[in-house]
């Protein structure tokens, strides 16, 4: 006859709930839920973005979409003026650039190109001026595949910009969020 071994109930269940604690001790949450901004913040004022860059108009693509993902992703009220806001975010777009990653071994031309995005990002509690999240070096990469077509390719550095502002906005408003 074989005896069967069976590990204790009450162990069994204290293990499980011990791991379960202690998953929920170490700070793990869900990705993109996270809110660091302190209570009295119910509003933010977004002016337009700076751009020290020639690239022209990426600060308006990219506050666009920082102003799409606030009103798609929080719970803050985006206002137009400053005085109307617990908060003012402001950001510079420091640096903007696009290198070819691969080349069409045929045609000796890009066909994938990366864009590397540098911003300076504070978000200021409009109450008492202090600082509630900066990022003076915000680095953001967006890759996108160019056509072999020579007049495809404006239309689809256009179209990788918005996505690259797209990108930034995503990552820009988790970092505001989580405090990082």
């Amino acid at each position: 006859m074989r005896r069967r071994l069976h590990a204790p109930v009450p162990a069994l269940a204290a293990a499980v709930v011990s791991l379960a604690l202690l998953a929920a001790s170490c700070g793990y949450g869900i990705a993109g839920r996270a809110d660091s901004l302190p209570d009295e913040i119910q509003s933010i004022a977004i002016p337009p973005f700076a751009n020290v860059t020639t690239e022209y108009k990426i600060e308006q693509q990219v506050r666009s979409a920082v102003v799409q993902e606030f009103i798609t992703r929080t719970r803050y009220r985006i206002v137009t003026g400053d005085e109307a806001a617990d908060a003012t975010l402001n950001a510079t777009i420091l640096l903007f650039r696009d290198s070819p990653v691969t080349y069409d071994p045929v045609t000796n031309r890009a066909s994938t190109v990366q864009t590397e995005t540098h911003l300076h990002v504070a978000l200021r509690d409009s109450h008492n001026s202090q600082v509630v999240y900066e990022n003076p070096r915000m680095i953001l990469t967006e890759t996108y595949e160019v056509s072999i077509d020579p007049q495809a390719y404006f239309e689809e550095r256009q179209a990788a910009i918005a996505r690259a502002g797209r990108s930034a906005a995503r990552e820009m408003v988790s970092a505001i969020l989580s405090g990082f």
